[in-house]
């Protein structure tokens, strides 16, 4: 049975339900489609600016604000999970306002936008990245291949 499970928060109360609901089901998908663990959760938080420019600075010594932030917890060691316990990949953080304001340069809408964040962070949880140009390229379709099936096309 799978018991595959995203929790949200929602730090800026700016997001309504049905978009905290779309953003669950995109990531329900990208756990489905990349087959992680039947058990696997992944905590999702919504943050403002502040939020996620002090845990850039003091996770990663850069002093700026940034998009999206990934908190792998099983990053190259044993799964740690006992029977009957869930596969806690990690944690995304999502700027807000930086969500709002990338849609509107990118010219989108900001539910494709926290979407694409959000899968962009579990992806990187389970092990993409985009250092290269190859990488980036994998790493790019996974998302877009995501977003398609739920109709949010670029």
């Amino acid at each position: 049975m799978t018991t595959r499970h995203v929790e949200l928060a929602d730090e800026t109360e700016q997001l309504d339900n049905n978009m905290l609901t779309v953003v669950k089901e995109v990531i329900l998908t990208a756990m489905e489609e990349e087959e992680v663990s039947d058990h696997a959760e992944v905590s999702l938080t919504f943050v403002d600016d502040k939020t996620i420019h002090d845990l850039n600075k003091n996770y990663r010594n850069k002093d700026k604000p940034t998009d999206v932030l990934s908190f792998a917890l099983n990053e190259g060691e044993e799964d740690i999970v006992g029977e009957g316990m869930p596969d806690l990949l990690g944690d995304i953080i999502i700027s807000v306002p930086r969500a709002e304001q990338q849609a509107e340069e990118y010219g989108h809408s900001i539910k494709r936008e926290l979407c694409f964040l959000s899968v962009h962070g579990f992806l990187h949880l389970i092990g993409y990245d985009h250092e290269t140009e190859d990488q980036e390229k994998a790493m790019n379709e996974r998302q877009e291949m995501i977003l398609q099936k739920h109709g949010l096309k670029k």
